[in-house]
């Protein structure tokens, strides 16, 4: 694990070495050309560079920058209820347990970007105390430290969800350490907490500049981390201090919530708030003609307030997006002219492959097929049709504007050009299981979350692979359901049902849930209708407790792998093995179900 701490130190440290001395400087004995973590640092600035790459870790682990494994199953859902592989990307399966093991780069790839994340943030720690730095304000220097405690705290709440109790780590180092001792799971809950309170007063409420920290985003996570821990105390079997911490999640959210700063948007808004979406049914550019619209053929799409939650320009407070806590920003101008990272590959890795299986009626990889997708990932049954049967399907987050299902076939060849191809032709119905997995794994209904009808940069040889709007890491509807959830922990269930009708009233749901209604498989429900694309799921699973992860996964993934192979409980990923291996000096124990 030494390495993934001092990542932070050195990565700086060796840029300003190597930049700053010229080869005969380089061989002189004069150590004042040498910098070390003390003398690095001269300026604020320089410090709140260090957080500026705080924020570039977050981009690349929740912007699917990083085009692996390790992305797909942490934010892409992976092996979850929520999402499976297409026959095309079976390889790269996340919920076969034949082969799953403490070995796999999943695993181990994730664990080490949260202990980079956490050198980072305790390297800005120390060097906000360095007596060389001059600061604005008390209050400058104050932010900065928040916003470092707050990264911390981040990382160690992850970590909590998907590996429960690791070493606690709050000084930097630069020597090998063999002797790492894990803590419990609520231990390292209560850490996040710690941190987070301690940083509370020093994070504004609301701030100038998009994506960066205020306090709303602590206090969401704060809710998120005493359901945690409270889950945790029973599993513990501690339960009678749960409760205690049950309220103090309601309490945060609540602060969340009922404050004056944040509400959801019930009304259109924003940079396309008189538009509606449309489509043109081709498979080439100069077949992209205005009678080849969607609307002339007939089957006009109406948006609406969830639609525009996901146009570009609409998604931060500033830009007058009540409901938005925490931001990724994402900007096409720095992509094209730096390092290309500032984007959201989600039609990339999202996307549906309709080109392949059903390229007599649905062909090409333009706007109308929801781009040029390769299904990375793709979502279940559950998590395209299950959700939304009978009483669930009156919803504005399954309408045509938020979850497309209707596709008019593009080929003039096709008996269905210019018409919608029934899902029983795209489905294959009838034929062959291996020609019905193929098309039901490559070809699903289209999230605008994913997807659009306006892609930036054609012209600049953008080819309908990615998004440039700006990203939600915190969206108040988020804060909304842990509530519900704290409250039905709490033996609340008609406050929970009243916390979730709030957005289903905002999504004009038909249903409207009872306090009958309520538990835990609701809670997920609604989480997946509201923030699929959005929440981190294996997180959400893991930190339910008991046996709810493996359940779900059996119930609702696409091919039966984990159904024949997932023989065991867990409700921990794996500490990864090459991390148990060199703590050679303390014996470091694996999660149970794992050795």
């Amino acid at each position: 694990m030494n390495h993934l701490i001092k990542y932070g130190i050195y990565s700086l440290l060796f840029a300003g070495l190597f930049s700053s001395c010229n080869d005969s400087k380089f061989l002189e004995e004069n150590p004042e050309t040498f910098y070390t973590v003390d003398n690095a640092f001269s300026t604020s600035e320089q410090v709140d560079q260090v957080l500026v790459g705080c924020y570039s870790h977050i981009r690349v682990m929740t912007c699917m920058v990083e085009e692996n494994m390790t992305a797909f199953a942490f934010r892409g859902g992976n092996g979850t209820d929520m999402f499976d592989v297409a026959t095309i990307r079976r390889s790269s399966r996340f919920n076969d347990y034949g082969i799953l093991n403490p070995s796999n780069e999943v695993y181990y790839t994730n664990y080490s970007h949260w202990y980079q994340l956490i050198s980072k943030a305790n390297l800005a720690l120390y060097a906000a105390e360095l007596p060389q730095i001059s600061w604005g304000s008390e209050a400058d220097k104050a932010y900065v430290i928040a916003q470092a405690r707050f990264f911390r705290a981040f990382a160690y709440r992850n970590l909590g969800e998907l590996y429960g109790g690791v070493p606690i780590v709050t000084e930097i180092t630069t020597t090998p350490q063999y002797d790492f001792k894990r803590t419990s799971r609520v231990e390292t809950y209560q850490f996040a907490i710690d941190e987070l309170e301690a940083a509370l007063n020093d994070l504004p409420e609301t701030t100038n500049s998009p994506g960066r920290l205020v306090r709303g985003a602590a206090q969401h996570n704060l809710c998120q981390l005493y359901i945690d821990k409270g889950v945790a105390l029973e599993e513990a079997g501690q339960g009678g201090e749960a409760p205690a911490a049950y309220a103090k999640a309601i309490t945060y959210g609540n602060d969340v919530i009922d404050g004056s700063v944040y509400g959801l948007m019930t009304e259109r808004f924003g940079s396309r708030k008189d538009e509606n979406p449309d489509f043109y049914y081709a498979n080439i550019e100069s077949q992209q003609t205005p009678d080849h619209l969607y609307s002339a053929a007939g089957y006009p799409i109406e948006g609406n307030v969830y639609w525009d939650l996901f146009q570009e320009g609409n998604q931060n407070y500033q830009e007058g997006n009540k409901e938005a806590i925490w931001v990724a920003q994402i900007d096409y101008d720095a992509y094209k002219a730096e390092d290309g990272q500032a984007k959201l590959q989600y039609t990339r890795v999202y996307g549906p492959v309709y080109r392949d299986p059903m390229s007599a009626h649905l062909s090409g990889a333009l706007e109308d097929v929801g781009g040029r997708g390769i299904v990375q990932t793709m979502p279940t049954m559950y998590t395209r049709d299950v959700i939304y049967d009978g009483k669930w399907g009156k919803d504005m987050r399954n309408s045509e504007a938020v979850f497309r299902r209707t596709f008019l076939g593009n080929v003039p060849t096709s008996p269905y050009y210019g018409k919608p191809v029934p899902w029983s032709v795209i489905y294959r119905d009838g034929e062959s299981q291996d020609a019905i997995d193929v098309a039901k794994t490559q070809c699903f209904p289209v999230s605008c979350k994913i997807s659009t009808d306006k892609y930036r940069g054609i012209a600049d040889g953008e080819n309908r692979s990615n998004l440039f709007r700006d990203e939600y890491l915190i969206r108040l509807p988020e804060t909304i359901l842990l509530r519900a959830e704290a409250k039905m922990r709490a033996g609340d269930n008609a406050g929970a049902a009243n916390d979730i009708n709030l957005l289903r009233k905002r999504a004009q749901c038909d249903y409207l849930v009872q306090a009958s209604d309520v538990n835990v498989d609701l809670i997920l429900d609604e989480r997946a209708r509201e923030l699929v694309y959005e929440e981190c799921r294996w997180n959400t699973l893991l930190r339910m407790g008991g046996t709810i992860a493996v359940d779900r996964i059996k119930k609702y993934s696409y091919w039966n792998d984990p159904r024949a192979t997932l023989t065991k409980n867990f409700n921990l990923w794996p500490i990864p093995q090459v991390v148990i291996d060199t703590n050679k000096d303390v014996v470091m124990e694996q999660n149970p179900g794992w050795n």
